[in-house]
């Protein structure tokens, strides 16, 4: 298949045409050029109707594409949400429509020896606990088991972790899970399932700590964007976080197959900088020419990742904060659609 070349936009500010922001979030990079050279497939994705799945499928797709390789690039999905199979055919994706809650539909599923796991619900979770036991806890135990015998890479969550200081540098792999509230406690059981299955069956297993992808769309440097760009107060009680751009997310969760093994490894993903809200605040302000409204005080502690670790692994990310903040004003200016979906991010209770 041939890998599609956005085109560019510079007078939006903007690195492509905005018909082109999938396929230009979902290059590979040289480093997961690599990384897919050593590895077999077919690769089989997971719930990937969702935010990452689908730049995710096209960084296997373009990258096997590039080394003259056609092993198959599976996405499995309902394909209810945010994409549909059209948006992976287009590209080569091969598509299974299943409902990964359905015991049978998962043991229909094909076997294959890499596997990334997307599959997850957030919000509305605080009032339908049934649905977040469902989803995030049985669904992973089901694919598990079924996959027992394949390379894993599970997408899992930052707030695995407790609210760490800033001057902490953040929370290490190292550090003890410490979930706050219901759907965090719930990463941690996402967790549990490849962990047991990695002990049991020495299934090699990589957990994705990821704290706050970032693409034009959707993602915390958004959230704050749009309050400052509608004139709104931005809240500073969550007063520092991590951000990486979705494709270095991507790039190293690929990377990642290189490290998983059993017992099962845990690994952080996200940027290198502990950021300041109020600060991203006023730099938008600037990029947008817009007055600036805060509201509340910086708290002590925050969902802070330090992803030292994958920077050594995986090489530094290579989106740099200045340039997504460009990237999103620009977006918004050229009033590029969002996904309508916030982060969240300013909430402490754990309750989404």
């Amino acid at each position: 298949m041939l890998a599609v070349q956005p085109s560019h936009a510079p007078s939006s500010g903007l690195p492509c045409a905005p018909d082109a922001v999938d396929d230009f979030i979902g290059r590979p990079t040289p480093r997961v050029l690599e990384v897919v050279t050593r590895t077999p497939g077919p690769f089989l994705v997971l719930g990937a109707g969702g935010k990452i799945g689908l730049h995710l499928c096209i960084m296997l797709r373009c990258a096997l594409d590039q080394l003259g390789r056609n092993d198959r690039v599976v996405a499995v999905s309902r394909f209810r949400t945010l994409r549909d199979q059209a948006a992976f055919a287009q590209r080569g994706v091969e598509t299974i429509a299943c409902d990964l809650g359905d015991d049978a539909a998962v043991k229909q599923l094909p076997d294959a020896p890499v596997v990334f796991f997307l599959a997850g619900v957030k919000f509305g979770t605080a009032s339908a606990p049934g649905l977040l036991r469902a989803i995030n806890v049985d669904v992973p135990h089901r694919v598990a088991r079924k996959f027992a015998r394949a390379r894993i890479v599970a997408y899992s969550s930052g707030c695995v972790y407790p609210f760490v200081a800033p001057a902490s540098g953040g929370a290490r792999e190292d550090t003890p899970t410490a979930p706050v509230g219901d759907y965090a406690a719930s990463c941690v059981a996402r967790e549990q399932a490849f962990t047991e299955v990695a002990a049991v069956h020495s299934t090699p297993v990589a957990l994705i700590r990821l704290n706050y992808s970032i693409e034009f769309r959707y993602g915390l440097l958004l959230d704050i964007a749009q309050k400052v760009h509608a004139r709104q107060a931005v809240d500073v009680t969550t007063g520092h976080v991590n951000v990486i751009w979705q494709n270095d997310a991507v790039a190293h969760s690929i990377q990642a197959l290189e490290i998983a093994g059993a017992p099962a490894v845990p690994i952080n993903v996200t940027g290198a900088e502990i950021l300041s809200v109020r600060d991203l605040a006023q730099r938008f302000g600037a990029a947008l020419d817009a007055p600036v409204e805060i509201t509340g005080t910086e708290a002590g502690t925050a969902w802070l990742n330090n992803a030292n670790r994958s920077h050594r692994l995986f090489g530094s990310p290579l989106t740099s904060v200045d340039t997504m903040i460009g990237w999103t004003a620009g977006w918004l200016k050229h009033g590029g659609e969002t996904w309508g979906k916030p982060t969240g991010f300013e909430r402490r209770d754990g309750r989404f």
